[in-house]
């Protein structure tokens, strides 16, 4: 509960993938940005994959941040940029999920991921 006391308000536009959605973040009173939020932490297989194994799971980890962002009263916290730009890096949490990616990790949908060179789904 305190995780999401300390975040942003940010209400989600759409999801992109099993770990990057596109939200409007209250960053201010009466301030909001759009943004694309890259959750922490996590790796989810590509939609646009060269195996149909991987974006079968692609497509099973973008329907679970999908499910888990629609439980409603999402918040973003620990924000940072991306190194590639154009998004950020941050944790998520909902109502009824304090630490999305920690959700999705032990559902087994996505990889733990620190940066760096990932490896195939496929």
């Amino acid at each position: 509960r305190a995780a999401f006391r300390l975040s942003h308000p940010a209400q989600v536009v759409r999801v992109i993938d099993g770990d990057t959605f596109e939200a409007r973040v209250g960053v201010w009173p009466g301030l909001e940005i759009t943004t694309k939020v890259r959750l922490r932490g996590i790796d989810a297989p590509e939609l646009r994959a060269r195996c149909p194994d991987e974006i079968a799971k692609a497509q099973a980890a973008r329907d679970a941040l999908s499910a888990i962002l629609a439980e409603g009263a999402v918040g973003v916290s620990q924000v940072a940029l991306d190194k590639y730009g154009g998004r950020v890096i941050a944790d998520a949490s909902t109502r009824k999920t304090p630490d999305v990616s920690t959700a999705l990790l032990r559902a087994g949908l996505v990889r733990g991921y620190e940066g760096g060179r990932r490896d195939s789904w496929c």
